[in-house]
């Protein structure tokens, strides 16, 4: 049963505070609110920080005996306490995970009822030292820094079962060879009193496994192993077919027919393993084409399952084989489409910048949950605990100043309580909870003392440099290299409502960087400042030629680097969840900006690329360009063929290459060599890769002056 209807709700005072819980309360002048749903999308609540205080009367049966009623709430942000009938039945902490609180007295007392809940989602005025567990949902420069997340964002049900719940399920895949598997299973079985039960494990293919176990009265941590023979395999897309096995557990007393208790889940039979940042599925060596992805919606309650498969549809439309769930735990309708999908994640904790130290138990805790709630999941490959894990606070739209940029250096080389303590505490968490995956404590950490590092943001093109340093950094300190996770550049969208156009050049550079993440010193720092365009769609059209070529050329060279030292990279970022001006590909009404198709073209199977070539060049100068061709195909490319024509005003020359290109990897099959002649114009070099059922091409731009 969903309590759905008739919320009502009102903010919360200390005189309502003492009184709103009574069943007899007259709440006829409190506003109707939606659950599930988060409050300030409600009118009323639309400026209000809450707390807000949440009631709804129903009406429901009593359990018949022997069965027990529950009452679980799958999502609030961010704390509540919860009220039946006028009683205190506890509190929760934790935005993504349910919460559930036995009724089975109240329910049999009476038959009408008045569910009541403050909910609490306190914004973070220290943003250095939080303590709302909440990734980016209260501190990131992609939403609206004055958005509140709180509300009964999930729904809220009464279940009903037999002497014996299964309280939580956790299912792990952790061996998974074409010969076998094995699956291993832990669930928390609350009871009323000692018993003995039989621990049903039902398979999709007909497979069945009982064992026996007797529990005490209160909770019991169960744990076992389910052997499968010549299983069928889930595998990424890129690889194979996604198949998923649907796994019930059930549990029964000892003479009964009936489960007193039953969960099902989907699953996929698959085995995850990396090192030194290069993974392998199921035993099959893959480099990752990745994006990062924030919420759906900035308002993740309202968004729908069409809207969050869209996304992992067109991220694998666009050649991907990763999402990153940045900061976040999104919405279960996600994690199903990338199983269906084979859509590999990498899924963050909501943990973002920086943390009070009071907090590590909570996030450890929290971190436990997130395996028993995502821990079925095929897709998600690889569990990072803390992103950035600096206690910096800038102000969206705005640069780093020296003196934090300082203390940002400072806070990656040496021992900092967010990086060595409540990080190292959170990994640990994840390891002993799923054994199965990869596990990483935060992102964004360069080698420091004590630490080999992790993997690295690099914004070239954007927050420092040009996009063509890239390459010289990796000569010089390749680790760097092993796995890229953040670089791009913003752009300004097609969806440019927000934006104001027809006010140009006059618009409210204010409102469009505290609200809308618009970077205008940084646009000037790279030469797009707004006032050197005559039009607003020109400077619009200048910011997305900028972010394509920074997007190209990131992925092109990081792919060049496949394995050596280069395990993957994840783009920053795919797709917006509000109206912004960001470093996404797709804007908040799924349009694209050109570095979209920049984006698929660089992730295709097979590219040929070149070093690219410089801003300008003058009559004479010697120009030398090395040619790879870079394949993700299973099978090799025999007999490819590559031309290379370098062109210029009236004149030209053509190179051909031919040879193998081998299985997974990346061939150097060339340098194009020559002297620039002595005409002013565009330099244009442009490579044609052609092989059985194969033909691609690459251009690359340069101009010779005098």
């Amino acid at each position: 049963m969903e309590l759905a209807d008739g919320w009502r709700g009102a903010v919360a005072d200390e005189a309502l505070r003492r009184v709103y819980p009574d069943p007899g309360f007259d709440d006829g002048d409190w506003t109707a609110i939606a659950v599930p749903g988060h409050w300030r999308s409600a009118p009323d609540f639309a400026d209000t920080d809450g707390p807000v205080l949440m009631r709804t009367a129903f009406e429901a049966p009593a359990p018949p005996e022997g069965r027990r009623a529950w009452l679980t709430f799958d999502g609030i942000f961010y704390q509540s306490d919860v009220w039946l009938d006028g009683a205190y039945v506890g509190d929760t902490e934790g935005y993504f995970f349910p919460h559930t609180f036995e009724v089975t007295e109240p329910l049999r007392a009476r038959a009408e009822h008045l569910l009541a809940v403050e909910v609490t989602c306190a914004p973070q005025r220290n943003r250095r030292a939080k303590r709302n567990l909440t990734g980016v949902f209260q501190h990131w420069d992609c939403l609206d820094p004055d958005w509140n997340p709180g509300g009964i964002w999930r729904p809220v049900r009464l279940e009903e079962t037999g002497p014996v719940r299964i309280s939580r399920l956790r299912v792990l895949c952790g061996e998974a060879t074409p010969q076998r598997a094995v699956l291993t299973m832990r669930a928390m079985l609350d009871a009323t009193e000692r018993c003995t039960v039989n621990i049903r494990t039902i398979l999709g293919d007909g497979n069945d496994h009982v064992e026996e176990q007797t529990l005490a009265a209160g909770e019991n941590r169960v744990e076992w192993r389910v052997g499968i023979n010549e299983p069928r395999l889930w595998w990424p897309h890129a690889l194979g077919a996604p198949e998923l096995t649907d796994v019930t557990v059930d549990v029964v007393l000892e003479g009964d027919s009936e489960p007193s208790d039953s969960h099902t889940v989907r699953t996929g039979i698959r085995q995850v393993r990396m090192r030194d940042w290069i993974f392998n599925i199921n035993g099959e060596r893959m480099f990752l084409k990745g994006s990062n992805q924030g919420p759906t919606r900035m308002a993740l309650g309202e968004a729908t399952a069409e809207d969050l498969e869209r996304d992992v549809v067109l991220a694998r439309g666009a050649g991907l084989d990763l999402l990153r769930i940045h900061g976040h735990v999104a919405r279960p309708e996600l994690y199903d489409a990338a199983d269906r999908h084979g859509l590999l994640l990498w899924q963050d904790l909501p943990l973002q910048w920086g943390y009070a130290r009071g907090v590590r138990r909570q996030a450890m805790r929290q971190a436990r949950r997130a395996v028993d709630l995502l821990g079925h999941h095929p897709s998600v490959a690889i569990w990072c605990g803390h992103n950035d894990p600096m206690s910096l606070d800038v102000e969206p739209g705005q640069r780093l100043r020296p003196r934090l940029a300082g203390q940002a250096i400072l806070q990656q080389q040496l021992p900092t309580w967010n990086k060595t303590i409540l990080d190292r505490s959170v990994r640990r968490a994840l390891e002993r909870s799923d054994r199965s995956r990869p596990v990483i404590a935060h992102s964004g950490v360069i080698p420091h003392i004590g630490s080999g590092g992790t993997d690295t943001h690099q914004y070239f093109g954007w927050y420092w440099g040009e996009a063509t340093d890239l390459p010289d950094l990796a000569a010089a300190w390749p680790r760097l290299m092993r796995f890229v996770s953040e670089f791009g550049a913003q752009a300004v969208p097609a969806a440019d409502e927000f934006l104001e156009p027809e006010r140009w050049p006059d618009l409210d550079w204010a409102r469009l960087s505290r609200t809308h993440g618009l970077q205008k010193a940084v646009f000037e720092a790279n030469g797009l400042a707004p006032e050197a365009f005559e039009s607003f769609d020109a400077w619009r059209l200048a910011t997305q030629l900028h972010q394509a070529e920074v997007v190209r050329f990131h992925i092109e060279h990081l792919r060049r680097l496949k394995y050596h030292p280069t395990g993957g990279f994840a783009q920053f970022s795919f797709a917006d969840g509000h109206p912004a001006v960001s470093w996404s590909v797709l804007d908040h009404e799924r349009r694209t900006k050109l570095a979209h198709d920049a984006l698929v073209a660089a992730c295709a199977p097979v590219i040929v690329v070149a070093d690219p070539l410089g801003p300008a060049y003058s009559p004479g100068d010697a120009l030398a360009v090395d040619v790879h061709v870079v394949s993700d195909r299973r099978d090799a490319i025999d007999g490819a063929r590559v031309a290379a024509e370098l062109s210029w005003p009236g004149g030209g020359h053509t190179w051909h290459f031919e040879g193998d290109i081998a299985a997974d990897a990346c061939v150097r099959v060339g340098m194009v060599r020559a002297v620039v002649a002595d005409t002013e114009g565009p330099l244009l070099l442009e490579l044609r890769l052609e092989g059985p059922g194969l033909r691609t091409t690459n251009r690359y731009a340069s101009v010779v002056v005098r």
